[in-house]
């Protein structure tokens, strides 16, 4: 997504959601959402693994506090402009994202009853804003969250410029379909909850993005990072999903001025706790257990 913004403009990427979305429902109507149980496992844990990375590597700067005043979309770009600017560490945040992460596998072997993440997210909030820390939070970097609905409003498209958003629709499509019927393979084998259905699942998925751009809306898939994090705390149906939505949904219409404090930087331990839960790192050292064919499409696919 970051990329299709730089090279083709804002409005240009919702037009190409909507497009995508109507794609995703076609896949799903065709049933051809059922090919993902040929994919082989050795490529789900590689990509899961590749992801956990991914989210990993994309919370260091707010983890170390460092100030970046654009951050690349390339991963081993992503590094080299932090390894520049390691220069602008900031203690506080750095101790406060550790705090987060030591904090939350603490508390999973205390009780599992109220998400650690929550507890961590309340405490450590409060923390920072009493003792005045010197940290980014969501206001200081962001400015706040809007506290009202968005609007509807028909993006400006033409034809011709639909045919130039070819690229474009195909990898949102193609890529939300991947790592959303992923996920749910993820999740299927994590939880205890019924099997997903694929063809619905990309059906839905395509609904929802063809909707969402007349709203300003970013693309929408099925995340491995919200998946796992909701399944570790407890979520056995689809109910779960549904209570995190409105969950949102209240954040953003009652608690926005209080999200305006949390620091960055727990934000960042929280999702390095859950790369870190998410990734199957095991698999990396019984690798010589398996054939070579399993080898390669494994590390192929982390990579």
């Amino acid at each position: 997504v970051y990329g299709i913004v730089e090279r083709y403009g804002l409005a240009n990427l919702l037009i190409s959601t909507a497009c995508a979305g109507v794609l995703l429902f076609l896949l799903g109507l065709l049933k051809l959402g059922t090919l993902v149980r040929y994919v082989p496992v050795s490529i789900v844990i590689g990509f899961t693994n590749g992801i956990a990375v991914l989210i990993a590597a994309s919370q260091l700067r707010d983890w170390l506090g460092l100030t970046v005043p654009k951050m690349p979309a390339d991963f081993f770009t992503q590094l080299n402009v932090m390894a520049q600017h390691l220069g602008t560490f900031n203690p506080y945040a750095f101790g406060l994202g550790s705090a987060c992460v030591l904090g939350l596998f603490v508390w999973r072997r205390v009780t599992s009853r109220v998400p650690g993440p929550i507890v961590a997210l309340v405490t450590l909030t409060a923390l920072a804003a009493l003792l005045h820390l010197p940290v980014e939070t969501i206001g200081s970097r962001f400015g706040g969250i809007p506290r009202e609905l968005p609007v509807f409003a028909l993006p400006e498209f033409t034809w011709e410029t639909v045919k130039l958003l070819v690229t474009p629709t195909l990898t949102i499509a193609l890529l939300g379909a991947i790592e959303s019927l992923l996920c749910a393979r993820v999740a299927d084998q994590l939880g205890t909850a019924r099997r997903h259905d694929p063809n619905q699942e990309l059906m839905a998925q395509g609904v929802a993005n063809f909707i969402t751009p007349f709203f300003g809306g970013m693309p929408a898939t099925g995340t491995i990072a919200r998946t796992v994090t909701n399944v570790r705390a407890g979520a056995t149906t689809p109910v779960a999903g549904m209570v995190h939505a409105l969950t949102l949904l209240l954040v953003v219409l009652l608690a926005a001025p209080l999200a305006l404090y949390v620091p960055l930087a727990v934000l960042a331990g929280i999702l390095l706790f859950v790369a870190w839960n998410m990734g199957e790192w095991h698999a990396f050292a019984r690798l010589r257990q398996h054939s070579s064919h399993y080898r390669v499409l494994m590390l192929g696919t982390f990579c």
